[in-house]
């Protein structure tokens, strides 16, 4: 066939609306192409187009863009070239959301703690969704696969394996504003920043090409026939340990991860670096976002970050890249950008890193800095022991928040967020420390499940937690850390402060607050959403590599 409109046209598919619609595709003849929209039988608009062009994987691609339609449901899509023709129907406009990232965001609705009870709703919550197809190879199987796919309403039985916090985020979000949300997911579990992004992105910078360099030097020398086979011999290895560790796991859920791995032998993921290995630097770019781009959006929702925590002092500049590369293909400097602050996390046999409070500290310098971003702040929503929180109804409507204040101007933005940090002075013996979003003071909570659990992988490790750890630490020049008392600010001082101090800091330098892969969250807002993990000075701030959790993204599901 001649023409092709691109995959993730489908029936039941949701356009954004009051926005110039993309339509697009290829074509093996270039002949001009004519969208049209219809409702009741009336054309509505009806644009065409001549012109092609070249775009990653996508050759001879074509574009037509509709004019801007407010929110409205059954209606019609068609496309010709005057030979071939498409017909699609059951289309609604309203808004439109991609929800990127690694496993937390693939995190599917049937495995979440509220998905059961979700489930069992008959109403439809105006969500819709589509799923890039899961594959890292563009070969014959990839473009067989991929005219398979299509929009899935909530009679789908598939609904089940639609991301937690996309849909709890759509939902929500559908409810506030009265249309129907749509949400193209593209995201794949233990997936680096680095996967989304094109590889000139990478080369620009030199801590970033790392990601890049790796690779190369891992199949230097390899034609891309050896990388397959050694690749597709890893995922067969791979299905019979992950298999047989499944079994483990089911005999006995305590068992430890050292344990399995001395029965078993040692775990092969995420397998060989390879041009087949969906891991690699660029790879589901190419093989997942470019197959979407640039279909219309209202914005981004993002959750990842888990496995960057090797590079964290590299991470800010790589999630900054990442946006702005999005940003341009789509083609709108100013397209909304929500991003998941990470929960507390650590496997208790895990020494602490100290790694993810770097990764969030980037989260929260992007949300600063960055225009027309959100952070949904997730520091109380982690799970001990599991680097997948099983409640993801909270980070779904925490995100919606996000969009309500920062993009659709529904709610302010006091009730957006928690207290963030702003900065801090030193004042006789004390720190002060200044939130935004806290005018109206701050809530304690207490948190001893988390701090029950940080003293027991504490423990483990050979260490101590004293018994006036509380998450506030302050530290002088030495850089030691002390437990701080702390005190909320007077009008005087603000009651937007807090003030920490300690009797064995004489001369205070530095303070900090849930600076720990895991440990208690007790600062919260008034509007009962947390406060950010933080730093009040990073001079200390190392380049190079960490450690990644001891298991880390493995994940059946």
């Amino acid at each position: 066939m001649g023409l092709k409109v691109a995959a993730v046209f489908s029936n039941h598919m949701v356009l954004q609306r009051n926005k110039s619609i993309c339509i697009f595709g290829t074509s093996d003849v270039k002949k001009r192409v004519t969208v049209s929209i219809i409702k009741n039988g009336k054309i509505l608009d009806q644009e065409s187009t001549s012109t092609f062009y070249d775009k990653g994987s996508m050759k001879n691609k074509w574009k037509v863009y509709l004019n801007p339609l407010k929110a409205m449901d059954n209606l019609e899509l068609i496309v010709s070239d005057g030979t071939d023709t498409f017909h699609f129907t059951d289309i609604v406009t309203g808004e439109v959301w991609l929800a990127g990232g690694q496993s937390n965001m693939e995190f599917e609705l049937q495995n979440c703690s509220e998905g059961p009870e979700e489930l069992k709703i008959t109403k439809d919550p105006g969500v819709r969704f589509y799923y890039t197809q899961k594959m890292a190879w563009l070969d014959k199987e990839f473009f067989e696969c991929e005219k398979n796919t299509e929009w899935q309403t909530w009679e789908s039985e598939w609904k089940k394996s639609w991301s937690a916090a996309g849909y709890f985020f759509a939902k929500k979000l559908a409810a506030e504003l009265g249309v129907t949300v749509g949400v193209i997911g593209c995201n794949w579990g233990g997936t680096s920043a680095s996967a989304w992004m094109n590889e000139d992105r990478l080369e620009k910078d030199s801590d970033l090409y790392t990601y890049l360099q790796e690779q190369y030097e891992a199949t230097k020398g390899k034609s891309i026939e050896t990388q397959c086979a050694e690749y597709d011999k890893y995922v067969e290895e791979n299905d019979k340990w992950q298999a047989a560790c499944n079994k483990l796991y089911e005999e006995n859920p305590d068992i430890e991860w050292k344990t399995v791995q001395e029965k078993l032998g040692p775990c092969l993921w995420p397998g060989p670096k390879s041009c087949k290995n969906p891991f690699r630097p660029s790879g589901l770019y190419h093989t997942m976002l470019e197959r979407v781009m640039p279909y219309t959006l209202a914005g981004f929702i993002f959750y990842q970050g888990e496995s960057d925590d090797h590079k964290p002092y590299s991470y800010y500049k790589l999630l900054r890249e990442m946006i702005d590369q999005w940003r341009t293909d789509w083609n709108d400097e100013e397209l909304p950008f929500l991003n998941v602050m990470l929960p507390e996390h650590r496997y208790k046999a895990d020494k602490d890193y100290k790694n993810w409070p770097v990764i969030r500290e980037a989260q929260l310098k992007t949300f600063k800095v960055c225009r027309n971003t959100g952070l949904a702040v997730g520091a109380d929503l982690g799970q001990y022991n599991d680097i997948h929180p099983k409640a993801k109804k909270e980070i779904g409507n925490r995100l919606c928040l996000q969009a309500l204040w920062s993009v659709y101007g529904k709610i302010s933005e006091n009730k957006a967020n928690g207290p963030v940090f702003n900065h801090a002075i030193v004042k006789d013996q004390s720190i002060i420390c200044y939130f935004d979003y806290a005018d109206s003071g701050f809530t304690l909570k207490d948190d001893d499940f988390e701090l029950d659990h940080y003293k027991e992988m504490e423990k483990i490790q050979g260490n101590t937690v004293h018994s006036d750890f509380n998450g506030f630490e302050i530290a002088g020049p030495d850089k030691i850390f002390y437990p701080a008392r702390f005190a909320f600010g007077t009008k005087d001082e603000g009651l937007n402060t807090i003030i920490l101090s300690s009797e064995k800091v004489k001369e205070p330098v530095y303070a900090r607050y849930a600076w720990y892969n895991y440990g208690p969250v007790i600062l919260f807002g008034k509007n009962g959403l947390p406060a950010t993990p933080f730093r009040t000075r990073n001079d200390d701030e190392l380049s190079g590599e960490g450690e990644h959790a001891a298991i880390q993204q493995i994940m059946e599901v």
